[in-house]
């Protein structure tokens, strides 16, 4: 995804040298510098500040890029009680490293297994829980209602439904599919729905975690699927040259019909000219029916230093933040989802939608990017891009990207 870098090394050493707390106060680290979730934090220690008196919330707040570099070194060598991060395999490295708090028993004790299901499997690794998710956002196919009803297309449900849908769009003039894949990362959306649908979301976290080779026969039947599009010319053209956003005009149009992308997509088709009522939305087809509906959803967290110097508070303090209403009038704000699956319902409409598809999946998938490390994740993007201009090249890429799995997890 793309993040703005903007904090200067002068900036971390002033506000790390800042990170010393004492009785009744939490020293809280987090990344939320653009201005809207930086709104909703504010309002997030404000309201926990007024419930809770005694405690005082010391906010120290990072930009993107300087917050990931900077994260190992404040847990390590003046961790703050509490810090947002994501959920997954890049929690991973730091709970293997002892940095991260055990909060298996807040888990326990708010009945968070039921509440928070489907982001439990991001959240648990050796059989324990290590923070807490507070918001996600869903990827789908967005695609135009009002070219599916002339056409006379029912949203598809299943793969083959969606084959059929594609052909009978090609043979009316209309490309199925609009996507850009200059900046490589939306070509990984489509990676991981095929590996999700068609492999399940165990093998795709095996795979991501470097457990499993490229070269995988059970790897190349995800990019045969994905070849059932490109081949037949259901993806536009020259999208190499594009941006996500370049792409949304296409559908604006009308020249494609379906766009596979995050939620953050459906404001710049309205800013493009659509209406709301124009935009439909679907889950990404099943392709193997024994294998459950794992989804797509970005997790954010927060989670306790392993060396928290107020760990009773920094408690009390996940605790609130899992409370269903404090997730719905925190991620209202930031226009995404609540994980809490007892929040009240967003009224936006494609909000609704994705909070009822996440709220039932069987697990969370949170991008290929935050699941892979980054030397593989951008390997592995461009061996998708490359794949989706030259599929025939299938073999030499996944060898490729298997010399660089073997280099990166060492």
């Amino acid at each position: 995804m793309t993040f703005k870098k903007s904090l200067y090394g002068l900036a971390l050493t002033a506000a790390l040298s800042a990170t010393g707390a004492h009785a009744g106060q939490i020293v809280f680290n987090s990344d939320q510098s653009d201005p809207v979730p930086k709104k909703a934090v504010q309002t997030l220690i404000d309201d926990f500040e007024k419930i809770h008196p005694d405690i005082t919330v010391k906010w120290n707040n990072f930009d993107h890029e300087g917050y990931k570099s900077a994260i190992r070194n404040f847990l390590t060598a003046d961790p703050p009680d509490v810090f947002t991060w994501y959920s997954g395999n890049r929690m991973a490295p730091f709970v293997k490293s002892g940095l991260v708090a055990d909060v298996s028993d807040l888990w326990k004790q708010n009945g968070w297994d039921a509440q928070m299901k489907s982001a439990l499997p991001s959240m648990t690794i050796d059989g324990k829980q290590w923070g807490v998710p507070y918001t996600y956002y869903q990827w789908g196919i967005y695609y135009r209602k009002d070219i599916f009803a002339k056409e006379g297309i029912t949203p598809p449900k299943t793969w083959d439904e969606l084959l059929a849908a594609c052909a009978k769009l090609k043979k009316d003039g209309i490309t199925p599919f609009t996507i850009g894949t200059k900046a490589l990362w939306p070509t990984a959306g489509w990676f991981d729905y095929l590996d999700l649908r068609v492999n399940g979301y165990d093998f795709h976290m095996q795979l991501t975690n470097g457990k499993i080779p490229y070269t995988d026969p059970r790897v190349k039947a995800v990019f045969a699927k994905w070849d059932e599009l490109i081949k037949p010319g259901y993806f536009i053209d020259n999208h190499a040259a594009l941006d996500w956003q370049d792409a949304v005009p296409l559908m604006v149009q009308g020249k494609a019909a379906m766009y596979l992308m995050g939620n953050f997509a459906v404001a710049t088709m309205k800013l493009g000219g659509l209406k709301e009522d124009q935009i439909g939305f679907l889950q990404f087809p099943t392709i193997n029916p024994s294998i459950p509906d794992a989804e797509e959803a970005p997790t954010d967290t927060f989670n306790i230093s392993a060396h928290a110097k107020n760990m009773k508070d920094a408690k009390v303090f996940l605790a609130y933040i899992a409370e269903p209403e404090v997730q719905a009038k925190m991620t209202a704000t930031m226009g995404q989802l609540p994980v809490n699956n007892k929040a009240p319902e967003p009224s936006d409409p494609f909000l609704k939608q994705g909070f009822n598809m996440l709220s039932k999946a069987s697990a969370l998938s949170q991008f290929y990017d935050r699941d892979a490390p980054a030397e593989m994740a951008k390997a592995g993007m461009e061996g998708f891009q490359e794949f989706m201009v030259k599929p025939d090249k299938l073999d030499q890429i996944l060898k490729r990207l298997d010399k660089v799995r073997e280099r990166a997890y060492r």
